[in-house]
């Protein structure tokens, strides 16, 4: 087994050379992505971390007792599911702040590259809590299922950027040129340097982002307390979230049960943390039945496949509205054109 030091060092380099490789020589001049481009990069994203999760058992030992790659499996499972929530706001952002196709995935790019940093720090400040603290493992559980109740609850809600008070204040803070400047984020307009929109929408990108960490970070030290394992999980889910948006943002409206389908997630992994801790924590639990990591995943996968199953076999009807996220982008769309 590799030294933690070599470990993190190895998965670093391997993550720069394949964004250096999507960056530089895929995408070094800006396109619009095809449905044909992002099946391939879908396909290759995820051949990369089924690739890694198939080796990762001969280089990390991981924590006494636990199998290593149904660890990480599970958790990038988890991880990828509760991205798709993502591309529904990124569908929402580039609809209402019109952004041109062929820019999208340059400003996704920069937005990766933020999200990966914000949550190695994200993970690792929640691993050293848990060491010192384990009891806030109760915490985490209880977050996951009251955020799985909301999302549920919320589930056919139509939020619109266009109307967020966030939006006002970046606009405020930062003053705004009407127009976008190819791949700029700021421009110098007579003297005086001024905010893009494509800096806008970085901003919305990377809060978005953050808004989602919150869930499926403790999501995943639900399945395992081993912080290399959570952020190796993450981390693939994350780099393959831009073909995962090109390839889903034109269905996006089909897919009516999924953010239901991702509640039941979240509030399954809630309650099976709590049901876990107090296994461990408290006696006479002890003889209940452990929760079988397989049996644990086999259900997570079963919930999306259901989600996603129905939403295709009983689509949008005539008047009916889209999923979350997916109508202010329409709205926007109808304003274009008139």
């Amino acid at each position: 087994m590799l030294p933690d030091l070599v470990l993190y060092g190895g998965f670093a380099v391997v993550v720069t050379v394949l964004l250096a490789i999507d960056l530089l020589v895929v995408h070094r001049d800006s396109h619009e992505v095809s449905l044909k481009e992002a099946g391939t990069w879908s396909a290759i994203w995820i051949g990369c971390a089924v690739l890694f999760g198939l080796f990762v058992a001969r280089l990390h030992a991981g924590v006494e007792g636990e199998d290593v790659t149904l660890a990480y499996f599970t958790g990038y499972v988890i991880e990828k599911s509760l991205s798709v929530d993502n591309v529904f706001l990124f569908v929402l952002i580039f609809g209402a702040l019109a952004v041109p196709k062929h820019l999208q995935h340059r400003v996704l790019f920069y937005g990766v590259l933020g999200a990966i940093v914000m949550r190695t720090v994200l993970i690792f400040t929640g691993a050293a809590l848990i060491e010192r603290f384990d009891w806030i493992l109760y915490l985490f559980g209880a977050f996951l299922l009251y955020t799985g109740i909301q999302t549920w609850v919320q589930r056919n809600e139509h939020p619109d950027i266009t109307d967020s008070k966030m939006l006002a204040r970046i606009k405020r803070t930062f003053p705004t040129t009407p127009d976008y400047h190819g791949q700029h984020f700021f421009v110098r307009v007579q003297g005086r340097l001024l905010a893009t929109p494509m800096f806008i929408v970085l901003v919305l990108v990377e809060f978005t982002d953050l808004i989602f960490a919150m869930d499926s970070i403790p999501a995943v030290f639900a399945v395992t307390r081993d912080p290399f394992i959570v952020l190796t999980s993450n981390i693939f889910a994350i780099l393959g979230l831009r073909a995962l948006y090109f390839l889903l943002a034109g269905v996006a409206d089909k897919l009516r049960y999924l953010k239901a389908g991702l509640a039941i997630i979240l509030a399954y992994v809630g309650v099976k943390l709590i049901y876990e801790r107090l296994h461990d924590d408290v006696e006479g639990i002890h003889a209940w039945p452990a929760v079988d990591p397989l049996v644990s995943l086999a259900i997570i996968m079963g919930i999306l496949g259901v989600a996603v199953v129905a939403s295709l076999r009983h689509p949008l009807g005539p008047g009916e509205e889209a999923p979350a996220g997916v109508g202010p982008f329409e709205r926007h769309r109808e304003r274009e054109h008139r």
